[in-house]
Parts: C-alpha cells; structure tokens; sequence
C-alpha cells in the first residue's frame, strides 16, 4: 500500500504537486476530481491531498467541508501511518473549531486513533452504531474492504496462527462472513479447531539473530593482565 505516490498518479497530477500549478487557485477543482478518482477507485494519493489543503488554506472561499472529510477517511485507511495527521495539521483550525466540520474531525480523530492502536473491535463498534460515521464514509467506495484488508495484512505481519475468534473481532464480521473472508480474499485455512494459519512471508517468519563481537589482541592481552594483576 502505497499512499504517498500511489502507480494510479496520472502525469498531469504529478505536474501540479511539483510545480507552480500547486499554488494556483485554479488547481483546485483538478485536485478535487481527482480526488473523486481515489474514492470511486479505491487508491489514494495522499500526497496530491495534501496539496489540495494547502490550496484551500491560501484560498478559504473555495473549502469544501465534504472535500475535507474525505481527505481524512482516504488518509485514514493508510493505518498506521502519519499520513491522517499530516492531513489534519493542514486544515484551518478556525474553520474546524465549531459547526459540522468540527464535530467529523473529532469523530474522524478517534477512528483513526483506535485503528492506529489496532482496536479494531471498538472501531467497528463505533463505525456500526453511528449515523454520522455512515455519513463519513458514504464517498469512500469500498471503505470496509480497505480497512479489512488491511487488518489483514498487519495480521499476517505478525502471526503465522491466531485464533479465528480474535479475527471475527477484529474484522466486525460474523463467523461465517469471516471465514469466507480469510479463506478466499486474504487465502489463509483455517483448522477445525478454529486455527486460521497464515502464510509465511518475510515480516512473520523466525529469523536468526547473530550477535558477533571483534575482539583484537591487544584488548584480549589488557583483559588477561588486569585479571592477572588483580589476584596477585
């Protein structure tokens, strides 16, 4: 996953970020289609996002709450990352002190912080309940899926097994949706006893550590004469 150059980037999309084009006004609605592409097609660009905030900071008149709100939630299915942050930083703190835009952030705030601290469970708990969280992502196509996919990944990095009751939890499914899940889009098994063994890659395999000290001579030669000198 990568969100900061994302290959979906198109040639004149790079030319806005890297040149002038960044601090023209005008770039404003290229930006936000693109931003558009990124939601309907499931990538982000969240360098390219950031340079739209940059532009509503230098131009207020032309910020649009909802633009905003979608920034967040596209940075948010980077976790974990800075990437949320980053974006959150860039965005004028008198127009989201008060009002809608205030109350999205701070709900937006705490999603990212419970999938930044993998707690996951509350997240979905708090995703499922909430009428202004289904409002929050309703532009985000496919926002579960990314989210799920990528507990999935973060899984696989640390476990070669795990307890499918703790993958229910973390990815807010049934039983059986999280079996069908794991088993044919992450292509783990899972045992009758309800082991789902993932995969080895290279971040979950054991790997050997060796520890190796230079020890020269003459460092050797002051060891043995201390030791000498202090029992004489």
């Amino acid at each position: 996953m990568n969100g900061e150059d994302p290959a979906e980037r198109p040639d004149y999309i790079t030319t806005v970020i890297n040149g002038l084009e960044r601090y023209n006004p005008e770039a404003v609605g290229t930006l936000e289609s693109y931003l558009q592409e990124q939601c309907d097609q499931k990538f982000a660009d969240c360098n390219a996002n950031r340079t739209l905030l940059k532009l509503y900071q230098l131009n207020p008149d032309r910020m649009k709450d909802e633009v905003v709100t979608n920034i967040l939630v596209k940075a948010m299915t980077q976790f974990p990352s800075s990437q949320f942050t980053l974006a959150l930083h860039l965005i004028n703190p008198s127009a989201a002190s008060s009002g809608e835009l205030h109350e999205a952030i701070t709900k937006l705030r705490s999603l990212n912080s419970q999938l930044q601290g993998a707690q996951y469970a509350d997240f979905w708990a708090d995703l499922d309940g909430d009428d202004l969280c289904a409002d929050l992502i309703a532009d985000i196509s496919g926002f579960e899926d990314l989210v799920r996919e990528r507990i999935a990944t973060l899984v696989s990095h640390a476990f070669r097994e795990i307890q499918l009751s703790h993958m229910v939890s973390w990815l807010g499914f049934n039983e059986d949706k999280t079996r069908k899940f794991l088993t044919e889009v992450a292509g783990w098994t899972i045992d009758d006893d309800g082991t789902v063994k993932i995969p080895s890659n290279p971040d979950n395999e054991a790997k050997k550590s060796e520890i190796r000290e230079d020890v020269n001579v003459d460092q050797f030669a002051r060891v043995i004469r201390r030791s000498w000198e202090e029992t004489v």
